[in-house]
């Protein structure tokens, strides 16, 4: 068996349990036919690159799943005939699947996040400093200008020439 990547684009306007149904429905039609799926992934709805069907929207489903050649047709047939399906495509996988990361390593994020939590409020303390040089920056800047007296008879409109 090989391992196949299925994309599919649902209609924007199916969600909730209808979204489930559906999705479940495709699911159905894999593991009936003795296929194995791997990963189911819900992207959720984004904006599509071009207008498919009149819409701007659509509900992207990614399934990694093992399956003999002819389970595809059969799996594309199905997708073909729901109208709710505005695009899909079905590509053979190549890649590793990376796994999610173990539960032990989350906790020790969370107790970093306390951490990292503690060092804000000291960035905020350092902000209003910041902010106090620079008024005192816009000030010496007119203060530049008028020590330049080039500056000013540039502006004046008095210039000299070498001749």
């Amino acid at each position: 068996m090989r391992k196949y990547e299925s994309l599919y684009i649902i209609h924007p306007e199916v969600v909730g349990d209808e979204l489930t149904a559906m999705v479940e429905r495709f699911q159905t039609v894999l593991t009936d036919q003795k296929a194995g799926i791997l990963k189911l992934d819900n992207w959720g709805t984004r904006k599509l690159a071009y207008p498919i069907q009149k819409q701007e929207k659509g509900c992207y489903v990614q399934t990694i799943f093992e399956a003999d050649a002819d389970v595809i047709a059969e799996y594309e047939r199905r997708l073909r005939l729901d109208e709710k399906v505005l695009r899909f495509m079905t590509l053979r996988f190549e890649g590793e699947l990376v796994e999610a990361p173990a539960e032990e390593e989350a906790p020790a994020a969370t107790e970093a996040a306390p951490a990292a939590a503690e060092e804000t409020p000291a960035a905020a303390e350092e902000t209003p400093a910041a902010a106090e040089e620079t008024p005192a920056a816009a000030e010496e800047t007119p203060a530049a200008a008028e020590e330049t007296p080039a500056a000013a008879e540039v502006e004046s409109g008095k210039t000299e020439t070498a001749e």
